[in-house]
């Protein structure tokens, strides 16, 4: 999907040669978390809301604040994926957007790309979220999609949610199917199931041997 059509140019890049001041008041009118700054026509960097607003009054110009600026940006041809990656990485919701000559030429709002994430089968597809764990060195995404697609159910999305130690945790979105097969062939290949479902035949097994167990051992 092409993303240069999200680009907005309605705030412009503020100079390192401006005052703080005139920053702290853009930040009343816009509910951004970062504004654009510029050093002459190439991208300097984006500063926070924060670290304006704890700066005092006094008559301070953008180019005292250049170690607070950070050179985060996404370029025109990125991929809507790779931007919504550099929002969260950068915890912010204005990304400054630069074309091939580092120039700056707009920004991107979170929102947009948000709605973008809403629209993709991962969300909008009715299916089964399942999340399951493996160690980092042993799973592999190919070997998932094989697991899903023996099972006649559709791969709408994966992507890694979590790394603890040494175990990665794997979020699946996956078609309505009976699940219960499913997870058995996670199982068999070392796959932890995280989550719960009413039904897993497994589950229900083994608590039936548990009790059985349990009433053997009582006689």
């Amino acid at each position: 999907m092409q993303t240069i059509s999200y680009i907005l140019k309605d705030i412009p890049p503020f100079n390192l040669k401006d005052e703080v001041l005139e920053m702290k008041n853009s930040f009343k009118q816009y509910p951004f978390s970062h504004l654009p700054v510029v050093d002459e026509k190439l991208f300097y960097g984006a500063i926070s809301r924060e670290e304006v607003e704890m700066v005092a009054t006094k008559k301070l110009h953008l180019n005292d604040l250049k170690h607070l600026i950070e050179p985060f940006y996404a370029t025109e041809n990125m991929n809507w994926f790779e931007v919504l990656e550099n929002f969260a990485t950068h915890n912010t919701n204005l990304m400054p957007v630069l074309n091939s000559d580092k120039k700056y030429i707009g920004y991107y709002e979170l929102d947009d790309f948000l709605n973008i994430f809403k629209c993709t089968p991962f969300l909008h597809e009715e299916g089964v979220i399942l999340v399951v764990a493996k160690n980092i060195k042993e799973y592999s995404f190919s070997e998932i999609s094989q697991i899903v697609e023996s099972n006649n159910a559709t791969l709408f999305g994966a992507f890694v949610s979590k790394i603890d130690s040494e175990m990665a945790q794997i979020t699946l979105k996956l078609s309505l199917h009976d699940i219960n097969n499913t997870l058995h062939s996670f199982r068999r290949y070392n796959y932890e199931i995280l989550n719960e479902f009413e039904k897993d035949k497994y589950l229900e097994e083994l608590n039936d041997r548990s009790n059985y167990l349990q009433k053997y051992l009582n006689i």
